[in-house]
């Protein structure tokens, strides 16, 4: 049952990535996100039908972390100020927000260890704000891979020049293709898991260190 307190963290954690993006867009000339009325926190405008619903459900029956992504934000790349810079900025600011996310979530964590609370209730918010930081974690892990249409490939577009970026570049028609693969090969999940360690002992640091 433990999907009842992950499904609620996921959506808030997708929505607040993709609010990010928006409000990053924003910031840096283009408000197409603010006239779509994206820049909101009203889950209704971001939901996915896919990574919205069926991929957490998908997750739920397979007894997986629940994890998924929300509609992504319209972002009109030639309304920024430095099109190729900010867009690279943009891009950043999902997997920035969850690791913040994450980071938050981890305090939370270690205040509950306090005993400060007790009971039920207080095992509940330490699972839920556990599966906080997992669960953004992974979202900004995943998102960090510079395959096209991740938010990777967006920041490796903005900074990549030359005759590197012209090599990159030639992956993009395929970078859905190359996704499915990692994942149905089980490769995505060899990749991410040492990252995601990596990522949880240093929140576990950071958070210590308070």
């Amino acid at each position: 049952m433990e999907w009842i307190l992950q499904i609620p963290v996921l959506f808030f954690s997708v929505i607040f990535h993709e609010f990010a993006h928006g409000f990053a867009a924003y910031r840096h000339g283009d408000d197409t996100a603010y006239l779509s009325g994206r820049l909101s926190f009203n889950p209704l405008p971001h939901i996915d039908p896919v990574g919205t619903i069926l991929i957490p459900a998908a997750c739920v029956l397979m007894h997986f972390p629940a994890i998924g992504w929300a509609k992504p934000v319209p972002v009109n790349p030639f309304r920024l100020r430095r099109p190729r810079a900010d867009m690279a900025i943009v891009a950043l600011s999902g997997p920035v927000s969850n690791i913040l996310l994450a980071i938050a979530a981890a305090i939370v964590c270690k205040i509950l260890t306090l005993d400060i609370m007790s009971g039920d209730l207080a095992l509940t918010l330490y699972k839920t704000f556990g599966f906080a930081v997992v669960i953004n974690l992974l979202l900004a892990v995943f998102n960090l891979i510079p395959i096209f249409p991740l938010d990777g490939s967006q920041i490796a577009l903005g900074v990549l020049k030359g005759r590197w970026l012209e090599i990159y570049e030639k992956h993009l028609p395929y970078g859905m293709y190359i996704i499915m693969g990692l994942v149905f090969t089980g490769a995505l999940s060899k990749i991410m898991q040492p990252v995601l360690s990596l990522a949880l002992f240093l929140v576990s640091l950071l958070v210590g260190a308070f």
